[in-house]
């Protein structure tokens, strides 16, 4: 079982294990040496493309995690600030051995991580994570001094960004704004350094907010945790749309013309029914995961569409995506996968995909998913102190069994924990809201009893 690794990489409270500098120096030697050869004895050198969002403590520890690189005989370049998405396209298309972003997405901004992509763009295997974690072990048993300047940080290249803004561009050719309003939240993260340009590219007026990070505004108020205030800027400045991402903007959630929010859900079905239309669906199917809501499975059958299910994570979409043979995915949270297009999720390919099918379509965001009907969802989170398997707490298992039963076919129970948090996520949907909420709050007190802080 990974100890560092999550669901995304690695992730905690940046300065505290671990992401504190010895371990952050030694994940760089660690991940040098499994690049170039088992103990760093592969006359091939290593080279690693690195980014960051706009937390303050990313510049220490891109800095410690280089001198760690560099020890394990890797060469790094430095992207800036910038995507998560955006470094793993440009490992792929520069051919490093990888791309690795200092982030922690959408986790508040005491918060950092670590995220490896291959040289194919793609997320790491779990089995290859595990590798990874094993010789992290090895060179902290080394005691290797953790000692290291920012001055380590290889000076920012700049045209990887512009590379990244024409990749976009050439990914959804003709794409344009129609001459309308969109509001755009940066989240103060990384879309910042390339939303503004890249839709300043488009015929239309953009408006852009929560694009001035100070380090610690990320996240705050605004972006993907919080697509209710692009959606109250879109009906306050009567716009056309609104778009709003998270940290590391590799996903993306939405604003229709009245000022709705629309998740991850309601786009797969929008993009999912224009594919079909123009014969790309592959296999007439899309992926979702547990957590979406099965009114998305109800009109996904009424237009002919199969859905499977995934594990929450958008690694664990896209593997099910290559054993399906399904062309889209996603998440509810905003994930959304278009293979053809690119390695992994991307909110602003996701922003440009969206409004190309709406352009194409003649109608509006609302319009296109106006017969979405969702059955009452609620998701309560409980901080834990720990990650007990489930099935160990008779209690919780007991309460879950009997909101199993109660509901039947008319809901589900997904009870999990987060990859990237210490929290459980109790999620129950049901025709019910009184037994939805009656179940979810009765489960959540268990675990709170049982495993809270």
């Amino acid at each position: 079982m990974r100890k560092l690794f999550g669901t995304d990489g690695i992730r905690a409270v940046a300065g505290q294990a671990p992401l504190d500098a010895k371990t952050v120096r030694a994940v760089g030697t660690a991940l040098a040496r499994k690049l170039g050869g088992a103990r760093g004895t592969s006359a091939k050198a290593a080279s690693v493309i690195l980014g960051m969002d706009t937390r303050e403590s990313g510049p220490w520890i891109a800095a410690t995690l280089t001198t760690g690189l560099r020890e394990g005989g890797a060469t790094v370049e430095n992207a800036g600030v910038i995507t998560t998405p955006a470094i793993a396209h440009l490992a792929r298309k520069h051919g490093f051995s990888a791309g690795v972003v200092i982030s922690a997405s959408h986790n508040p901004w005491e918060d950092n991580g670590i995220k490896i992509f291959g040289g194919d763009g793609f997320k790491l295997p779990d089995s290859v994570e595990l590798e990874i974690e094993s010789e992290i072990e090895r060179v902290l048993a080394e005691n290797a001094s953790p000692a290291t300047t920012e001055s380590e940080i290889p000076a920012v290249n700049e045209g990887y960004r512009l590379e990244y803004i024409d990749f976009l561009l050439a990914a959804v050719p003709g794409i344009s704004l129609d001459n309308k309003t969109v509001v755009i939240d940066c989240a103060n993260g990384a879309a910042s350094s390339v939303a503004p340009q890249l839709f300043a590219e488009l015929k239309g007026t953009v408006e852009v907010t929560h694009a001035s990070p100070d380090g610690r505004n990320i996240n705050l108020h605004c972006g993907a945790l919080h697509p209710e205030v692009v959606a109250a800027e879109v009906k306050a400045r009567g716009a056309s749309m609104g778009f709003t991402f998270d940290g590391d903007a590799d996903r993306a959630l939405f604003a229709d013309e009245n000022g709705n929010v629309v998740n991850g859900d309601a786009v797969m079905l929008a993009c999912a029914r224009d594919m079909q239309q123009r014969g790309t669906l592959a296999c007439d199917t899309v992926v979702a995961t547990t957590m979406s809501n099965m009114g998305l499975e109800a009109a996904f059958k009424r237009s002919g569409i199969r859905m499977l299910r995934a594990p929450v994570g958008d690694k664990y979409v896209l593997e099910e995506m290559n054993k399906s043979g399904a062309s889209l995915g996603g998440e509810q949270s905003g994930h959304i996968l278009f293979p053809s297009k690119a390695t992994t999720g991307d909110g602003l390919l996701t922003a440009l995909m969206v409004l190309d099918t709406v352009h194409r379509s003649g109608k509006t965001l609302g319009q296109l998913i106006a017969d979405l009907k969702n059955f009452p969802q609620v998701i309560l989170n409980v901080k834990v102190r720990e990650k007990k398997p489930l099935e160990t707490l008779p209690r919780v298992q007991a309460l879950i069994q009997a909101a199993e039963e109660e509901l039947k076919d008319s809901g589900r129970v997904v009870i999990r924990y987060s990859g990237t948090e210490a929290l459980a996520r109790v999620m129950i949907e049901a025709e019910s809201q009184e037994a939805m909420r009656r179940h979810a709050e009765a489960i959540a007190t268990s675990i709170q009893e049982e495993l809270g802080l």
